[in-house]
């Protein structure tokens, strides 16, 4: 009966770390890597936001309210719930979303969304909590709302930082000076807590204010070394990249782009500017934005991925190795799948980018929408062409109330050690920041029986069986 339990415990954890290995669509070449496209799953509509969840599953929003998981093996999209206060027309309905990093204890999922409210289209920041038993999400609580919204330039992305605080983008909706006016919530960067409060070092004592002068921000990353950059439509002119920093203002509506006209030099000088890293125009509606260093794609490493709607980009944006310049940036490809709207990287080293033609400014083919994979298939993980599983470390094992969990080498970059039980279940987390080599899981309320201990170190995912007594 044990060996049976080990194999279904290996197998159920095996599942979302595979690629899912589709038919290649088209093949790219990227410096001295071949990165093949294939489509993971279809037939969504209007995918909004794209995230890699802590259960080694996607987790994606469609524009009508609905929120799922994603087998990133199988491509079986798993709704968890359709919230029904969503309203979709135009731009608007369900927007970013964004997962507590501490999601084994506290199993939380954040998302934004539009909704009417007497008659009148507004915005609100809600978070519900996940029941991996159920696969369902519930308990909705709201933390912030009543936001002023119209049909388009809602933003929105979510992002939560390792202080446990959390950035929301908003648009400008259509009111233009609202993103000048330091008392209203349009047109910026705020920042709460979790609990939706106003953090005690913010800009401004009492104020959400992070940033000001935003158009219609859509795109919002961290990196690990704690940089923040986000993607914004301009007009008809200066689609920006920004990097994000606190008290800055961004210029909207009185500078478009760099300051570099000469009614928009003093407003640049007197209210504490910060230019874009880089701007298009013509515009192409950037939209998401993400982080990419792995070693599966060198030649991306340091380097934002930017994707884009009118235009239909994926854009690599090379970082300076301070992050505050884009040395030099290149098209993947250009129109060739429609608009997209979303992209995240796995674990893996994978990119997933989400379409949207389905929003009704695109031309839907019979599969749309879907989620595109860009990976390179020849590449091979260090822990598999070494066997070197074995060399993560845990002790006492059998335990019972906590076990030591110590990786062959300190961490470069801060990582996360993840307990499944034998379903597949990610049941404990413990975060492992850079330069440590040893963590601790706390076992406590578990029942008795096989678990597995996965957590990565560069480009090595070190895997390692517990039994819990």
């Amino acid at each position: 009966m044990k060996r049976f339990v080990t194999l279904l415990l290996s197998g159920a954890l095996s599942v979302p770390l595979l690629a899912q290995q589709g038919p290649v669509l088209a093949t790219y070449t990227v410096g001295n890597t071949t990165v093949s496209a294939s489509a993971l799953t279809g037939n969504l509509d209007t995918p909004w936001e794209l995230l890699w969840g802590p259960d080694n599953f996607l987790w994606l929003t469609e524009r009508g309210g609905t929120i799922s998981r994603v087998n990133p093996s199988t491509g079986q999209v798993l709704p968890l719930l359709t919230i029904t206060d969503v309203t979709e027309t135009g731009e608007s309905g369900l927007l970013g979303m964004a997962v507590h990093p501490n999601f084994t204890a506290t199993p939380y999922i954040y998302v934004v969304y539009n909704y009417t409210a007497a008659g009148a289209l507004k915005e609100k920041l809600v978070r519900y909590t996940y029941s991996s038993t159920a696969n369902t999400l519930g308990s909705p609580l709201i933390l912030l709302d009543n936001i002023a919204a119209v049909t388009t330039h809602s933003g929105s992305r979510l992002l939560i930082q390792p202080d446990l605080t959390l950035l929301m983008t908003t648009g400008d909706a259509q009111q233009r000076p609202e993103a000048q006016n330091a008392a209203s919530l349009n047109g910026k960067v705020l920042r709460l807590n979790l609990d939706g409060t106003v953090p005690a070092n913010n800009p401004t004592p009492g104020s959400l204010v992070y940033s000001l002068g935003h158009r219609n921000p859509q795109g919002l990353v961290r990196t690990p070394s704690g940089t923040i950059y986000s993607s914004e439509h301009g007009e008809n002119v200066e689609d920006e990249v920004n990097l994000i920093e606190p008290n800055r203002n961004y210029g909207w509506p009185m500078v478009e782009g760099f300051c570099n006209t000469p009614t928009e030099q003093p407003f640049c000088t007197a209210n504490n500017m910060r230019e874009p890293l880089v701007a298009y125009t013509p515009t192409l509606a950037v939209a998401g934005l993400t982080y990419y260093t792995h070693p599966a794609i060198p030649e991306w490493n340091n380097s934002l991925l930017l994707v884009s709607l009118k235009a239909g980009t994926l854009t690599q944006l090379q970082l300076n190795p301070a992050g505050t310049q884009i040395s030099s940036q290149s098209n993947l490809w250009a129109g060739t799948y429609g608009r997209l709207r979303a992209v995240c990287v796995s674990p893996q080293g994978r990119v997933y980018v989400a379409t949207s033609n389905r929003d009704g400014r695109g031309n839907p083919a019979a599969t749309d929408d879907r989620i595109l994979v860009l990976e390179n298939r020849a590449y091979i993980p260090s822990s598999v062409k070494n066997g070197r599983a074995s060399a993560l470390q845990l002790w006492p094992n059998p335990a019972t109330q906590t076990v030591a969990v110590r990786l062959p080498a300190a961490t470069r970059t801060a990582t996360t050690v993840h307990l499944h039980d034998a379903l597949g279940r990610a049941v404990r987390t413990s975060p492992l920041p850079a330069g440590r080599q040893e963590a601790q899981l706390s076992l406590t309320g578990l029942p008795s029986g096989f678990y597995l201990v996965q957590t990565q170190l560069d480009d090595t995912r070190y895997t390692q069986r517990l039994v819990v007594e």
